[in-house]
């Protein structure tokens, strides 16, 4: 199955970026729709992930050629404990900040690079399609052996297929059903006990970056959460994970200094880094060490965030 769990591990969790008041525009009577409703009440699906639903029902990756981006999965080792392995350049990353920056007033440099995340898959052509093994993807999606794209789907393979970290849970998931399913079972939730949330951006246009002041904040449930993340693949194919330590997550409200329009993001802040590696990116960017101050990030467009409702309300 492509959502496996695997063994518990810690990583991070993650930041959260809340941007479902758009609620379902296009993809409003799929199936994957349908789902979203009974098994999310009270979340509406947001417009980023609706929109890449009705792309893969209105254009077939296995017809049409959807470039591998590169970039896509940048932050899944974000809370790395051993070498860090892979990481990106820092000048990739979107910006870290501490959790006293949660506040009203506070200013932060944020950007997300715009980014062409691959359509969603309907369900029953997601479990028909090939997802581990490299050489059935490279031919199914007409991708030369030997190229970069081929270097970067195999990147993502060892990404689903590597172990967690101590502590974690960890899946990989290639349709959205299988995705809110994971999510739950992470949560160890049943139905209508969770809430979903992901990035008011769209993925295409990014964030340009610039200093942002907060303009206002407002916690979110829970005191842990799983963070689902698109790699990089033919096809919509997300990495969940969930961390064994605290967190909290918030909505923020933030606008640019040079002008535009208010974005709504939210954030996810680790109360304890101490078991995070000294060269993970988040340290050195803040001139911090593990166990230090909690530490807060954005997450990009187009991943989803899962909670646990404090009441159902």
């Amino acid at each position: 199955m492509y959502d496996r769990v695997m063994r518990p591990s810690v990583l991070f969790l993650l930041v959260l970026v809340a941007g479902c008041a758009a609620g379902v525009h296009a993809a409003a009577d799929t199936p994957a729709a349908r789902f979203w409703e009974e098994a999310l009440p009270g979340s509406p699906m947001p417009k980023s992930i609706a929109d890449l639903v009705q792309e893969g029902i209105d254009h077939s990756s296995l017809v049409e050629h959807y470039p591998v981006p590169a970039t896509l999965g940048v932050n899944i080792n974000w809370a790395c404990t051993g070498g860090c392995p892979e990481e990106p350049a820092e000048a990739e990353l979107p910006g870290f900040f501490f959790q006293r920056q949660v506040r009203v007033g506070s200013t932060m440099t944020l950007f997300f690079p715009p980014a062409a995340i691959p359509p969603i898959l309907p369900l029953e052509v997601a479990d028909k399609v090939p997802f581990s093994d490299l050489a059935d993807v490279l031919s199914t999606f007409h991708i030369a052996p030997g190229s970069a794209a081929a270097a970067t789907v195999a990147k993502s393979l060892r990404l689903c297929r590597a172990p967690p970290n101590a502590g974690e849970v960890k899946s990989c998931t290639s349709s959205l059903e299988a995705t809110v399913r994971s999510a739950a079972r992470m949560l160890g939730a049943t139905g209508g006990e969770v809430w979903a949330a992901a990035s008011a951006l769209a993925a295409a246009a990014g964030l340009p970056r610039q200093a942002y002041v907060v303009e206002a904040v407002a916690p979110l449930d829970g005191d842990r959460h799983v963070g689902c993340h698109a790699i990089s693949y033919p096809y919509a194919v997300f990495v969940c994970h969930m961390t064994g330590r605290p967190t909290r997550a918030y909505r923020m409200t933030l606008r640019g200094l040079r002008g535009g329009a208010a974005v709504d993001m939210a954030a996810v802040c680790h109360l304890d880094t101490s078991n995070w590696s000294p060269s993970h990116p988040a340290m050195r960017i803040l001139h911090t060490q593990p166990g230090g101050e909690p530490v807060c990030h954005f997450v990009a467009p187009d991943n989803l965030v899962f909670g646990n409702k404090t009441s159902n309300a």
